[in-house]
């Protein structure tokens, strides 16, 4: 399993969003997005709506509708009724992980930045770690 730490300096959960579910779809993958905070929530799915001219990224909100089928499922716990292997904490509120995901994308603002390294130390052997941080408009890691 990888889990990438991405510090929000920037840009909110909502903006970024969008370019990691196109990634996690382009792969054949299933996303599940994270959040307690319902505002949030309603901000991601905006995003996703709205993310491309063209088209929109499919998604839903966990209990309303076939759960299942959805590419993108977006909810308040790390349960993955879509079958996701990709889950985004959004809400920068770390929580521990029952599946076994591929890869956990946790985002946080600074002001969780404590929680980041906690979760970070809490991590087990074996599981592969990396930082990412912005660096203007684009995304670099780092220490």
């Amino acid at each position: 399993m990888q889990v990438d730490f991405y510090q929000l300096t920037r840009d909110p959960a909502e903006k970024i969003l969008p370019v990691i579910a196109q990634r996690v779809l382009d792969d054949d993958g299933r996303l599940l997005i994270v959040s307690d905070d319902s505002a949030q929530l309603d901000a991601i799915s905006s995003a996703l709506w709205a993310a491309k001219a063209d088209s929109f990224l499919a998604h839903n909100m966990a209990g309303e509708g076939e759960d299942t089928l959805q590419p993108i499922l977006l909810s308040d716990n790390a349960e993955a009724a879509n079958k996701a292997r990709y889950v985004v904490i959004a809400d920068g509120n770390w929580r521990p992980i029952e599946k076994d995901f591929d890869r956990i994308f946790y985002l946080f603002p600074p002001s969780h930045t404590d929680n980041a390294r906690a979760a970070w130390r809490s991590l087990s052997e074996g599981v592969e770690r990396r930082y990412w941080k912005q660096d203007g408009g684009k995304w670099v890691q780092g220490p």
